[in-house]
């Protein structure tokens, strides 16, 4: 084989490569896109981990939101933790406001306890098969949904996500 052929038959590769990139890159940015799409945020009244008392998400109308599902036995719920904490400090004047969404099957023992243990200062309310199911079913937590001021879910944030991002979504929502 000469040279020239070696090199137009590399080029071929690397052609055919990029391309395959290209498209794949393609159908991922598609996929986004539609998963992005805003859809209405499921409506739901729930008990309070702390007190029982019914929260009910058309009180949150208006507000921008970050509906987030965790539980107490998930490491990286607990880690995440803090971010919602300092969310919750820095935007609540603004129009904002987190909502915890705890999916402990044993009840509301171990929630309270690390609401107080942590400082939790976001309403935090206790999840039923339904608000799971209605959120498209949460395979995997943590899991949390940015909804906008019109009620619409805006953006999915599944497992961990680092504050700095968090921050930035929540800003532009506010905008």
């Amino acid at each position: 084989m000469t040279e020239k052929l070696k090199g137009d038959l590399m080029n071929s590769i690397r052609l055919g490569r990029l391309f395959l990139f290209l498209f794949f890159f393609c159908l991922v940015t598609i996929h986004n896109f539609q998963a992005e799409a805003a859809t209405k945020m499921p409506q739901f009244a729930l008990p309070s981990a702390l007190d029982s008392e019914v929260i009910n998400s058309s009180s949150f109308n208006g507000k921008v939101l970050l509906v987030t599902f965790f539980a107490t036995w998930c490491p990286p719920c607990i880690q995440e933790v803090p971010a919602m904490i300092s969310l919750q400090d820095e935007f609540k004047g603004k129009g904002f406001s987190v909502i915890g969404i705890a999916v402990n099957q044993d009840g509301k023992k171990s929630v309270k306890r690390l609401i107080k243990k942590m400082g939790i200062n976001y309403p935090v309310v206790m999840a039923d098969r339904k608000v799971i199911a209605d959120f498209g079913g949460v395979y995997g937590i943590p899991a949390s949904f940015l909804v906008n001021k019109h009620g619409n879910v805006v953006k999915k944030y599944p497992g961990a996500f680092p504050h700095i991002i968090f921050a930035q979504d929540i800003e532009n929502m506010l905008k």
